[in-house]
């Protein structure tokens, strides 16, 4: 039996807002204390907490941390509050909406020593945690190449930001966490086809520290949901549908044990098909448990701020290639995000 019990405060009831509420609610060594909505609680998502109209008025009642689940415009000034107040926070992806707040809210919650995360929800996708193990044990060899396809119609509840800074940045964290690599350049395209003042489609074309070759194909103008990311290598392809939480391996059957050091490349063959059998707990849950053991103390594999941040690089120099046609160049840390 635990004796220690968080108190936890929730910002934003909307469409992710509901789902933290429903998990927080139900979370072990975790009571949720309120919800704060200046729309108040129309739909009766707030699992009977009280339901307040600012983010003072849940500090002063006294929490652990909150969970920022309002408009990604919003992510800087909130999070700031919490950190003055020396609450921590679990933010919504992506953790601001420019690179400079992005870097305002690391330094405000790492200067205080507190707890912070964003909420990437992919790296608690049970295919890709079985695909990171997996390459970190090197049943890969080495990495050649990661594609992400993530499509599907236009979602209504997305008013503030475009296609690369919702969507997008989910294959962007997702690339560098299970592969453990850096962005070290971007080229990118995007067009706007559905009358918004945001780009809804966005091709992209990168290229990882070790060399690797990352594509990401991103829209929200397809009738067709995907959610693909494949990563293929020295002895095979893995590919990962996370929409269903389905992992398999096709293996190349030109490798036996391992290549022959000195040898030319000879092409590959096709070899086994493998789908893995693995857990399918709810990602939502798996990442609340994890924030909740980091604020307990315990190692815990959250999203930090700085990684977040690095997402948002990367996501500022899709749009500063898009925008002037140029790859743009992410290596040693030294991109401003220029106009982002």
């Amino acid at each position: 039996m635990s004796t220690t019990t968080l108190r936890a405060g929730l910002i934003g009831l909307g469409s992710m807002g509901r789902h933290h509420a429903r998990v927080l609610a139900g979370l072990e060594d975790v009571t949720l204390v309120a919800v704060v909505d200046p729309m108040g609680d129309k739909n009766g998502w707030a699992q009977g907490v009280p339901v307040l109209s600012t983010v003072d008025e849940l500090i002063d009642l006294g929490v652990d941390y909150a969970v920022v689940a309002c408009p990604t415009a919003l992510h800087e000034e909130v999070g700031l509050k919490l950190a003055e107040a020396g609450v921590g926070a679990l933010i919504e992806k992506p953790v601001a909406d420019t690179v400079e707040g992005a870097r305002k809210l690391v330094e405000a919650f790492e200067s205080r020593g507190l707890v912070a995360g964003v909420g990437h929800i992919e790296r608690c996708n049970p295919a890709l945690r079985s695909l990171r193990a997996r390459l970190e044990a090197g049943e890969l060899g080495e990495i050649f190449q990661v594609v992400t396809r993530r499509q599907g119609p236009f979602p209504h509840r997305i008013a503030d930001v475009g296609v690369v800074k919702d969507l997008a940045t989910h294959d962007i964290d997702l690339t560098g966490w299970v592969t453990g690599q850096k962005y070290t350049s971007i080229a990118a395209h995007t067009i706007h086809k559905s009358g918004r003042p945001h780009e809804d489609m966005v091709s992209a074309v990168g290229r990882l520290t070790d060399g690797s070759m990352v594509n990401h194909l991103v829209n929200w103008l397809s009738p067709l949901k995907e959610r693909f990311t494949s990563v293929t290598g020295e002895r095979g392809t893995f590919i990962a549908d996370t929409l269903t939480a389905d992992l398999t391996f096709h293996s190349n059957a030109a490798v036996a044990t391992e290549w022959e050091a000195l040898q030319a490349f000879r092409g590959v063959s096709e070899g086994d098909m493998i789908r893995y059998a693995i857990p399918k707990r709810e990602p939502l849950l798996v990442e609340h448990e994890l924030f909740r053991d980091a604020m307990l103390g315990k190692p815990a594999d959250i999203c930090t701020l700085q990684q977040g941040l690095r997402t948002v690089e990367v996501a500022a120099a899709v749009l500063e290639s898009a925008e002037t046609g140029l790859s743009v160049d992410l290596r040693a840390g030294e991109f401003a995000g220029h106009g982002a």
